[in-house]
């Protein structure tokens, strides 16, 4: 066991919650699980104490262990928002995208009812979340339109060997039989083309799958919803731009200019261009 700077002896949970917070502070993880799991071992009905060793516990990278501690903070309080971010940081970590981002939205959701401020941390964690599993959908489709590509091709092939074959069997006149021979392969070769030219379209638009910066929102960083201009001539979205002026403070997030919600302009022309983009680009409903 380490040293620890602090005495452990005949503490309560609460004095020992406090020791782990400053062992914590000191970047000493190891130490403050072992003061967390005391006060634990003398309350265990406290959902903060799972959650501050949770947190250490994703410091010293052991995605498993924080896992186990919030679930059991979250079977206490199921509104600990720090239970479900935690939550969400191990899970996705983990590679279990779909419930990391479904504890990251709930963390979310709470942290706005709850009027808490995890500044920009959430969000951004919920972003990373949805971006990997984008990400891997994307290199997951992309193999498999290479591998139907490479089974069409091959099918082609095949079947003109096929009928090549045959017509050799079934003429005997040279001639006729090279005619004929043309024709397949000039019929097969056309359909080539036209199967690798419908896929290299795809290629296109694949390179083309990435949604504008200008799209987004400046604050949230996803695609713009219901855009509106600030007398700065900054597009918001404004949900997230009402939010920020509602917690952080009454001023223009980029320019610091004094703001209030009067003063916000819809911005029907990029709503115009986010609609266009959509209807021609659906998968980005899911960036």
């Amino acid at each position: 066991m380490s040293k620890h700077m602090y005495s452990t002896v005949n503490l309560s949970d609460k004095e020992l919650k406090e020791q782990g917070n400053r062992l914590y502070n000191l970047r000493k993880y190891e130490d403050a699980i072992n003061c967390y799991s005391k006060a634990i071992i003398k309350n265990p009905d406290i959902a903060h104490y799972f959650t501050n060793r949770a947190l250490c516990y994703l410091k010293l990278l052991k995605w498993d262990n924080a896992c186990t501690d919030c679930r059991r903070a979250l079977d206490m309080d199921p509104n600990l928002v720090k239970g479900h971010f935690f939550l969400g940081q191990a899970l996705f970590e983990l590679a279990n995208l779909d419930e990391a981002i479904k504890h990251l939205q709930r963390a979310l959701d709470l942290s706005k009812e709850q009027k808490l401020n995890f500044g920009d941390d959430i969000a951004a964690q919920l972003r990373a979340a949805r971006k990997k599993r984008f990400s891997i959908q994307e290199d997951k489709r992309i193999s498999q339109e290479i591998e139907l590509q490479t089974y069409l091709n091959k099918l082609l092939r095949e079947d003109k060997e096929r009928q090549i074959d045959k017509i050799r069997m079934e003429e005997s006149d040279n001639n006729v039989r090279s005619d004929r021979i043309s024709g397949i392969e000039e019929k097969c070769d056309f359909y080539l083309n036209e199967v690798n030219s419908l896929f290299q379209k795809v290629d296109d638009r694949r390179r083309k799958r990435e949604v504008p910066d200008h799209l987004c929102g400046k604050i949230s960083f996803e695609i713009l919803q219901e855009p509106v201009i600030t007398p700065s001539g900054i597009t918001y979205d404004k949900k997230d731009l009402e939010e920020h002026l509602q917690r952080v403070g009454h001023f223009d997030p980029v320019t610091r200019v004094k703001l209030t919600t009067d003063q916000l302009i819809p911005n029907f022309a990029m709503k115009e261009v986010v609609d266009a983009f959509l209807a021609e680009n659906e998968w980005a409903l899911d960036y």
